[in-house]
């Protein structure tokens, strides 16, 4: 018995068609990623490398200390003496750190006084030793010879009423203890001073976006960010994205932060911090020399 085999013939036009349809579509797909590819590069050319390029020129045409040794840390004398300035007080200060890492980055600190307290109080954490320093230098001293500049200035009661919870994060933060600092991504200076301002986020306050190692956590985390007014994503403080009222859009890189502030309007860029608007924010009352 013979089984009949029926070949099936495919039209040539509908086997040209086809191939066309998938030559066209291959095509059409491969530029597209080409493309996108291609903005991503540009992107990330423009957001990080550029920036700190510019400021590394910056950096070494302005010179500078390149060591605390050759650096000043004296006073620029804008807080009066404690004794004649009884309101509580609460002060954020940043300055530019030395070295490379001056190119990079910020070095943040703490100062407090109680209502009536005779001392200023400054609190920071270093790399050497026991990081966490009490009164290491003038409250309002130089970093690295680089002027401070001050993030927010609480006074009187307002200033009073967060104090002990600031005093109580200080004492009870976690990385205080010799073998515990890190430079890179933390936890070091500025993560310090975030995890102490999230006891108070009443106080409506981000660091500057070039405080590298003020997004450190020890662990992942997604939540509020650090005002609660926006939302965060983070894997250590090494990549992440916030979007908030107080924090503005940011895009966390390895540490370096770009991105926008609408509020006060700026953009952030690695290196450089923010270049915009400024914040509006109080700064330490100068000191008064009796006549």
């Amino acid at each position: 018995m013979t089984t009949a085999v029926r070949s099936v013939t495919v039209p040539a036009e509908m086997l040209r068609t086809a191939v066309s349809m998938s030559v066209m579509s291959f095509l059409i797909r491969s530029p597209s990623r080409r493309i996108r590819r291609n903005l991503m590069t540009l992107a990330f050319l423009v957001l990080f490398v550029l920036p700190l390029l510019a400021r590394a020129a910056v950096y070494a045409m302005n010179g500078g200390p390149r060591s605390w040794r050759d650096a000043d840390w004296s006073s620029i004398r804008s807080l009066p003496p404690a004794a004649r300035h009884p309101d509580a007080r609460l002060i954020v200060y940043s300055g530019r750190t030395g070295g490379w890492k001056g190119v990079l980055s910020v070095h943040t600190w703490l100062v407090l006084k109680r209502a009536n307290a005779s001392n200023w109080t400054r609190y920071d954490v270093v790399g050497w030793g026991t990081p966490l320093r009490t009164n290491g230098w003038a409250p309002d001293g130089r970093w690295y010879g680089n002027q401070p500049t001050v993030i927010v200035d609480l006074k009187g009661a307002a200033a009073e009423a967060l104090l002990p919870k600031i005093e109580a994060a200080v004492q009870s933060y976690e990385f205080r203890h010799a073998g515990t600092y890190r430079m890179w991504p933390g936890p070091n200076s500025n993560s310090f001073v975030a995890a102490t301002l999230r006891a108070v986020p009443e106080i409506g306050v981000a660091l500057p976006s070039n405080a590298i190692g003020r997004d450190f956590r020890p662990h992942p985390y997604f939540g509020l960010t650090d005002s609660r007014t926006g939302i965060e994503a983070s894997l250590w403080g090494m990549l992440g994205a916030k979007l908030g009222w107080v924090e503005g859009f940011e895009i966390n890189l390895l540490g370096l932060v770009a991105g926008i502030d609408v509020r006060n309007p700026a953009v952030k860029l690695p290196g450089f911090g923010r270049i915009g608007m400024d914040r509006h924010t109080a700064i330490a009352a100068p000191a008064r020399t009796d006549p």
